[in-house]
């Protein structure tokens, strides 16, 4: 059976992330009796300059974007579509929140936690957030997220509560920004074959099918 390292860049705030992610599931299950994936969750941050109180989700896209709110409304279903297609459910998100605190937690699931940690709290982050408007930046929510994948309470709740493994984020953010990475969903598989934007189940099975049979890694 071949290994394929698999750097799944993303963040919390990310729609398309939660259909990529959902989509590249489906995808593993397609090819999981000829290909092992090794599958590590990457930080990016789409709103690195969000302050603790978030803000309005509508009027910060709109904003950003500069769309209209029919436009905007029109994103969110297509988006919910192929979320559908895919087995994942969004409901309603008001508001958009800073995510740094989560990519530390999901940076220490992915180095100290037990096998499948990280990437249970990374389904559990997009859940909580895409799907049931919970945010994704309060302790209590992230102390609870982190206890269901299966990672120690009060060690969480330590991590929480200093600064720990910041720079180690901020160092991995730089890392693949410089890689090129400027938009997420970013499927990185043995850190040279790059798979852009949350595609269908097929597309990424093909990938992985075909970087497996010609990639001697």
């Amino acid at each position: 059976m071949k290994t394929l390292q698999v750097d799944f860049v993303s963040d919390v705030a990310c729609p398309w992330c939660a259909v990529g992610l959902a989509s590249f599931e489906l995808a593993l299950k397609d090819v999981a009796e000829s290909i092992d994936v090794e599958l590590y969750f990457q930080p990016f941050e789409l709103n690195p300059t969000m302050g603790a109180e978030g803000a309005d989700a509508a009027e910060y896209l709109i904003a950003k974007y500069a769309m209209s709110r029919e436009r905007l409304a029109e994103s969110r279903k297509r988006i919910a579509e192929r979320g559908a297609a895919v087995g994942f459910t969004f409901g309603e998100r008001k508001h958009v929140w800073n995510t740094f605190d989560a990519h530390r937690l999901l940076y220490w699931a992915g180095v100290e936690g037990p096998q499948g940690s990280q990437h249970a709290l990374k389904r559990a982050l997009l859940q909580a957030y895409h799907g049931d408007g919970r945010n994704p930046a309060a302790h209590d929510v992230l102390l609870e997220l982190a206890t269901a994948a299966g990672l120690p309470t009060e060690r969480a709740r330590v991590v929480l509560a200093g600064r720990q493994f910041a720079d180690e984020v901020r160092e991995a953010e730089r890392f693949w920004q410089e890689a090129g990475i400027d938009g997420v969903p970013a499927v990185v598989i043995n850190r040279r074959h790059l798979i852009q934007g949350g595609q269908p189940p097929e597309v990424f099975a093909q990938a992985l099918r075909k970087i497996a049979a010609e990639d001697p890694a």
